[in-house]
């Protein structure tokens, strides 16, 4: 899953980069940062194998807010992309994407959707490849002459209908709207074709004339949410993608809506869960992060008595001894050393498509990444591990950005670690206020204790 500094090109460097500069996450070249992820490794290659070949997998990601858990899923999709699968992100939040409607989760996957070559949304794209390859399957049978349009539609439908019929039996819309979409793009009919793509993402308000002519009608449901999911996987299997990466990010967000809201949700999940091993999603990698709070607390998982049983995984032992193949994984956290290990692949990475190479390496060198992780970390109470994402920051920014740039910048001389709170997210703001370092800015030197 990781790939040596030397190999990353000069412009997979500077997107890396400017998004460690900016202070979010990289949407590629996680593998480069991937600090105490390699115990995962062989487990998730494992499981990702097991995804190509017609299975599916599950894992829950368990970790306090700033431990990486958006790092961890992402870096996982980028192997997963390596691997041929379709990735799709999805946040889970009270308003935007309530877990206990699964139609809006499903419209979220797909406004998500992303293949290796494709942003998202990926489906139309998806769609269209998998159309082409029912085509030359048919004209390989060699039953069908390619000119002959009226025959080659025909087969095309049946060989259709054949791989859609697990799907048709619960959910036969799916593939009389795919059918309505090729008809439209053979008759040149492109406001139809993408009203019923819409359709098929699960967006509504979609043109009642175009549902009509496909013979589907309403809207997408709860309860059809998860035919049009298995309806996507076959898609994406007959097209070339063996299988789909999705990730649930912040499903903890259950604990603060509305009881009955929260049952709903918690079943929601449940369900999704028995589907998976029933084996009704073959292809299907589903991943979903949450806090310790979520798994363990009244107010989340132990809510659902069926579904803490699912999710029950012992972490009473030595987390070194954690199982990379368990059902709930433990994100390590950072230490200081793993943070200066960190710096020094950021580092190494900047001085690849630096102007002054030379420099970077010689004014920020190991020593002094230590020094500013210890510096850092310090006027958050010590909390490294919601560090990570602010000291890259620093360091690019603050640091790499003016050696690179000024022949006479010497960090250790010319810098004094300075956090605004305007650019700290809510936990990082609350930890330096109760370390006592900020109120509205914090100034503090490098060599404070």
């Amino acid at each position: 899953m990781t790939r040596p500094v030397s190999e990353v090109s000069t412009a997979r460097r500077r997107d890396v980069i400017d998004a460690l500069r900016r202070g979010t996450v990289p949407r590629a070249g996680l593998g480069l940062f991937a600090v105490g992820l390699e115990r995962f490794e062989g487990a998730l290659d494992a499981d990702l194998t097991t995804v190509t070949r017609g299975g599916s997998a599950f894992h829950a990601l368990r970790g306090e807010y700033g431990s990486g858990k958006t790092f961890f899923a992402r870096w996982l999709a980028e192997s997963a992309k390596r691997r041929g699968l379709a990735v799709s992100e999805v946040q889970i939040s009270e308003t935007e994407t309530p877990l206990h409607r699964l139609e809006t989760v499903y419209r979220r996957l797909v406004e998500r959707l992303t293949t290796a070559t494709h942003q998202p949304s990926a489906l139309r794209a998806v769609v269209d490849s998998w159309f082409y390859a029912l085509e030359e399957e048919v004209l390989d049978g060699g039953d069908i002459d390619e000119d002959d349009e009226a025959a080659l539609a025909r087969a095309v439908d049946e060989l259709l209908e054949l791989r859609l019929a697990d799907v048709a039996r619960t959910t036969p819309a799916f593939s009389a709207a795919l059918r309505g979409y090729r008809q439209a793009v053979a008759a040149g009919d492109g406001a139809a074709a993408e009203a019923l793509i819409a359709w098929l993402g699960g967006q509504r308000s979609v043109a009642a004339s175009a549902k009509r002519a496909a013979g589907v009608r309403g809207d997408l449901d709860h309860f059809a949410a998860l035919g049009f999911l298995q309806g996507l996987l076959t898609v994406l299997r007959d097209c070339g993608h063996p299988g789909l990466l999705l990730v649930l990010d912040e499903v903890e967000t259950l604990q603060r809506v509305r009881g009955d809201v929260r049952e709903k949700s918690l079943n929601a999940l449940r369900q999704l869960l028995d589907e998976i091993d029933a084996g009704r999603f073959p292809g299907l990698f589903l991943v979903i992060t949450g806090t310790p709070a979520f798994y363990d607390g009244q107010q989340g998982v132990q809510r659902l008595a069926p579904l803490a049983q699912r999710l029950a995984t012992d972490f009473t032992t030595d987390p070194r001894f954690d199982s990379p193949r368990a059902v709930q994984l433990r994100l390590p956290g950072f230490d200081l050393a793993a943070l200066g290990e960190l710096g020094r692949k950021a580092r190494d990475l900047y001085k690849g498509a630096a102007h002054h190479p030379e420099r970077i390496a010689e004014r920020v060198d190991d020593a002094y990444l230590d020094e500013l992780a210890r510096a850092l970390t310090g006027s958050l109470g010590g909390k490294v591990g919601i560090a990570p994402r602010l000291y890259l920051r620093k360091l690019v920014a603050d640091v790499l950005d003016r050696v690179d740039e000024f022949a006479d910048f010497d960090p250790r001389t010319h810098y004094s670690l300075t956090l605004n709170s305007a650019e700290l997210d809510e936990t990082e703001r609350n930890a330096a206020l109760g370390a006592g370092d900020i109120e509205l800015d914090l100034d503090m030197s490098m060599d404070q204790p």
